[in-house]
Formats: C-alpha cells, structure tokens, sequence
C-alpha cells in the first residue's frame, strides 16, 4: 500500500537527513575495552570487605540442605506473630463494644 507523497519537501528533507547521518568513531582500543570487560565477568567475583552477620545468615540460610527448615521456620513465625496481632485486635474491639454498650453517649 503505497501511500501518496502529499508534502514535496519531504523527500528533500529525508534525503538531507540521511546525508547528514555520520557514523560515529569508535574510541580508540575499544575492541581491546570490550574483550577486558567480558574477561572480567567471568573472572570470580572479589568481596571487597568481609561478609557481615547478615550475609553470612542468609547465607546460611539459602543452602540446599536448610531451605525447608527455613520455610517452615518462615511460616511459623507468620503465623505466631498474625495471632498475636490478632489477639490484640480482638481485644481492643471487645473493649470498644464494651465501652459503647456500657457508657453513655457523652462519654464516648
């Protein structure tokens, strides 16, 4: 599907436009920079300062053999610390219903 040229100087301005495209130099030793740069991925990584007792941890903790025991350690605690937080909530609402069936409307 062809569609109509309706602007004449739109030829003229693409032609312009691709004249005035330039292929930028490439600094000198780039290739050389790029293959370092790969040679370095693959190189071991370096720690730049000690692990601290967080990393060593999480560390500890993402090893094949501990990650059910931390899941289910996980979970535990979720489930400890929503029925706590659950329990405290409850308790405030009993209190709040008390305080609305007992007191009188100025008081509340």
């Amino acid at each position: 599907m062809n569609i109509p040229n309706l602007l004449p100087e739109a030829d003229k301005l693409r032609a312009l436009l691709c004249a005035a495209r330039s292929d930028p130099a490439l600094p000198p030793r780039f290739q050389e920079a790029v293959w370092r740069r790969i040679e370095n991925l693959d190189s071991p990584v370096r720690l730049t300062s000690p692990p601290t007792w967080l990393d060593t941890v999480v560390a500890w903790m993402l090893r094949p053999q501990w990650a059910l025991t931390t899941a289910t350690a996980t979970i535990v605690a979720g489930l400890v610390l929503g029925a706590v937080g659950g329990s405290q909530a409850a308790r405030q609402q009993a209190q709040a219903r008390y305080l609305a069936a007992v007191a009188p409307n100025p008081l509340r």
